[in-house]
């Protein structure tokens, strides 16, 4: 291909990248301007969404960067996801006197880094996107620079995703050294017959770096401290998005460059997705911050995504794909309800601050409701199908899946325990005292997508199945 038709495949990245580099330049001459800088920033997150969804499909830059069905699907619930995250998190800075512009501007170099990730065909493409996603991402959790708490889970990322970092590194050296190649396609022929030992030790490496950007156990240690002390909006992009990102990157690296070494990595999958579900299960049991509460919900939700993805097949793909888009709509309308919930000016974190909130504000209470009962997975709400499409396709993959199918519903069933406490306490507690008047953009979009939830999903469902079904099969997996 010509360097011309390249730049063509590639048209979603270069939106993002120019578009952020006019908004930091606009910034920085009038920083006074940051709601034109943010409406800015959603406007480069629509524009490259809509030419990654009409855009052509193929291969560029010597297969480095791809563009197919699954990097289209991912690409727009990413970009969309991103969008939402600017209006919710720049309010909510602005509210509590910290007015930059620089928010919107790092939500893009974010939404870029994912876009790479998506789109990547080989493991330098691959690493860049990681890197240049995971930039943006820990300066975003320090973003609220007079907080103590943001400080220390900014540098708490930074440190260890600085160890991820290596171990990605150190995954892809091996690979090229005994493959012979970083592209997907040359590295799947050389494992045709089966990866050797150099290649699958490095492929280890790869999946332990990629288990810490999704926060899987037990590469999950960053993951409760750096939500209890990020600022809520910003916890709420980082457990959509950036989540569907790296679980795409895993499915198309272990499809695309390993499809046919399945028997040696599927047991590795099983195994992270079963520790991921004991821990976020067991683990989330002790917590009464919301915050860390979700971040154990996150790393259980994960392993759900990983045990479909374990089957191996067209149909895993297809289930991880429909899970993570129904849980970054719970995640993300969950936090943007608890940034709109102050109470005497201090922000209510905690189990015990959702005392008695039905009576003082029944459509956030309604609407966390919601996506607790969908997060437990009970029908008819988003996060049953999701499940359902999950122990479906790993009930169908064979004895090993089937045995993670059942742990799996044993966890879901332990992790109950804490939605429906946070329900009890919201429904039938006493309030301590009089909420402030939530914010009406935080309300909007948590009510919002409580109505996705349901009973919107019952018709989105079908475009989102067939859509998935679509993306699976440019992974490569059978």
């Amino acid at each position: 291909m010509s360097f011309s038709a390249d730049l063509g495949l590639a048209y979603p990245e270069l939106i993002l990248g120019i578009g952020a580099l006019v908004l930091l330049v606009f910034g920085a001459f009038a920083p006074k301007a940051s709601s034109l800088v943010g409406w800015g920033g959603v406007l480069v997150l629509a524009a490259a969404a809509f030419e990654a969804a009409t855009g052509p499909f193929g291969k560029a830059f010597a297969g480095g960067l791809i563009s197919d069905a699954g990097s289209a699907f991912a690409q727009v619930a990413i970009l969309a996801s991103s969008a939402v995250s600017i209006p919710l998190g720049q309010r909510w800075f602005q509210r509590r006197g910290v007015d930059n512009f620089e928010f919107p501007v790092l939500i893009v170099l974010a939404a870029l880094g994912m876009s790479m990730m998506v789109s990547a065909g080989d493991l330098i493409s691959l690493y860049v996107g990681v890197e240049l996603h995971s930039l943006a991402l820990y300066v975003l959790a320090a973003m609220h620079r007079d907080n103590a708490k943001a400080s220390e889970a900014g540098l708490k990322y930074f440190v260890l995703g600085a160890l991820s970092s290596g171990l990605l590194l150190y995954g892809a050296s091996l690979v090229y050294g005994f493959a012979g190649s970083t592209v997907f396609s040359d590295i799947a022929l050389a494992v045709h017959s089966g990866a050797s030992t150099g290649v699958l030790f490095g492929l280890v490496f790869l999946i332990c770096g990629l288990g810490f950007k999704v926060s899987a156990a037990p590469f999950h240690m960053w993951t409760p401290d750096v939500y209890e002390g990020a600022p809520t909006p910003v916890v709420a992009f980082f457990a959509a998005a950036p989540k569907l990102a790296a679980m795409v990157l895993f499915a198309r690296l272990l499809g695309q460059a390993f499809g046919e070494a399945v028997g040696q990595w599927q047991q590795v999958l099983v195994a992270l997705g079963l520790i991921s579900v004991a821990v976020g299960a067991f683990a989330g049991l002790a917590q009464r911050n919301l915050k860390r509460l979700w971040a154990y919900s996150s790393i259980a939700n994960v392993g759900y995504a990983i045990i479909g993805l374990s089957a191996g097949s067209a149909e895993g793909v297809q289930s991880m794909l429909i899970f993570m888009v129904l849980y970054m709509v719970d995640v993300t309308g969950f936090f943007a309800c608890l940034a709109a919930l102050r109470r005497q000016g201090r922000d209510m974190e905690t189990i015990d601050d959702m005392a008695g909130l039905f009576k003082e504000q029944p459509g956030i209470a309604l609407a966390m409701t919601a996506f607790s009962l969908s997060a437990l997975g009970l029908p008819p709400f988003s996060g049953f199908w999701g499940k359902f499409y999950v122990f479906k396709a790993a009930l169908d993959a064979g004895p090993l899946d089937e045995v993670a199918a059942v742990v799996g519903l044993v966890g879901s069933v332990v992790a109950a325990f804490y939605y429906l406490r946070l329900i009890k306490v919201m429904w039938f507690d006493d309030p301590k005292a009089a909420t402030d008047t939530p914010p009406i953009e935080a309300k909007t979009i948590g009510i919002g997508l409580a109505l996705f939830t349901f009973p919107v999903v019952l018709v989105a469902l079908h475009w989102l199945d067939g859509s998935a079904a679509q993306a699976a099969h440019a992974f490569g997996l059978g």
